[in-house]
């Protein structure tokens, strides 16, 4: 019988594998192409239903069929622009806060009494960003709004237009995402804890009559290097990554409150509750529990297949 051979689980791509410092993580927002103006969104996981959609792939084995996909809801509160960042030389030069942020933020950041600045004031700069909050407080979730720094794209002077066009106003999903689009979402994975080697890196069971346990590694590692290295899958944290889910594509957006298909499916969803706001439903899972808070972007690499994906919901059950 010849030796079975295969390759090590867990990727040693992810290292060090311990919880993320933060829900919403960060983005290299240069590398994302937009058409839109603002290039991402922040939402909230609803959880997942089936969809009953017509598919109009080209190509495709069920073209002009009616098909059931798994999708996954999000819901996506308005956002508003909290602060400016001016950027020279890659790095944070000023940062000008907007007037009159919602009081809910006071216990999430430091709001200073004072201004000093403007945005018509700075100068000298090669690149701006804003950071934006949710309105949480719109989904019934909680009070407390997320933040993140999300990029934008065009010239300078297009970058400014848009946010002194945005000041103080609400941001909705509807101005950045369109039905057929495909989105990438970042956020954190489940967290499951502190697991053994045989869960989180997939190893095999030793045999039953082993000595010293059997889900555990036969050996730690060499005599030398005198050292246990990275590499060697031990016991430790498990979930609470930041993973990114690639183009996934957007069978429908709308608004909870407009009558619709969608009137009546989008309420008592288990262990979230009722859309109260906008909403995205994409094709496939998305990391992370109901209520997980997540950030969908543009796509980074969007590929040709993907793209000319299209379906046509029909019923949401």
């Amino acid at each position: 019988m010849s030796t079975i051979r295969r390759p090590r689980k867990g990727s040693l791509q992810f290292w060090p594998r311990k919880r993320a410092g933060k829900f919403l993580p960060r983005v290299n927002w240069s590398s994302i192409i937009s058409k839109k103006r603002l290039k991402g969104f922040i939402c909230y996981k609803a959880g997942m239903a089936s969809a009953y959609v017509k598919d109009d792939t080209p190509n495709s084995m069920t073209k002009g069929k009616n098909i059931i996909v798994p999708v996954t809801i999000l819901e996506c509160p308005p956002m508003k622009i909290f602060s400016v960042r001016f950027y020279k030389n890659n790095l944070v030069k000023t940062e000008v806060l907007a007037e009159n942020p919602d009081k809910e933020l006071k216990g999430k950041v430091k709001i200073p009494g004072k201004k000093t600045f403007s945005i018509e004031g700075v100068k000298d700069y090669d690149d701006l960003s804003i950071v934006c909050y949710s309105q949480a407080k719109k989904t019934g979730l909680k009070k407390t709004p997320d933040l993140s720094e999300i990029g934008l794209s065009g010239s300078l002077e297009e970058k400014l237009n848009f946010i002194k066009e945005n000041l103080g106003k609400e941001i909705n999903v509807f101005d950045i995402f369109e039905r057929k689009n495909l989105v990438d979402i970042r956020g954190l994975t489940k967290g499951k804890g502190f697991s053994g080697p045989v869960k989180r890196f997939g190893i095999a069971l030793k045999q039953h009559k082993s000595e010293k346990g059997r889900r555990r590694p036969g050996s730690l590692g060499p005599w030398h290097p005198a050292r246990v290295t990275f590499r060697t899958p031990m016991a430790g944290q498990l979930g609470m990554f930041t993973r990114v889910i690639y183009n996934n594509s957007i069978i429908d957006l709308g608004n909870s409150q407009e009558k619709g298909k969608a009137e009546g499916k989008l309420k008592n969803i288990e262990n979230y509750g009722n859309i109260n706001t906008d909403y995205l439903i994409v094709r496939g899972s998305v990391q992370g529990p109901s209520k997980r808070q997540l950030l969908v972007t543009a796509p980074l690499r969007e590929t040709k297949k993907q793209a000319k994906r299209a379906y046509e919901l029909i019923e949401l059950r």
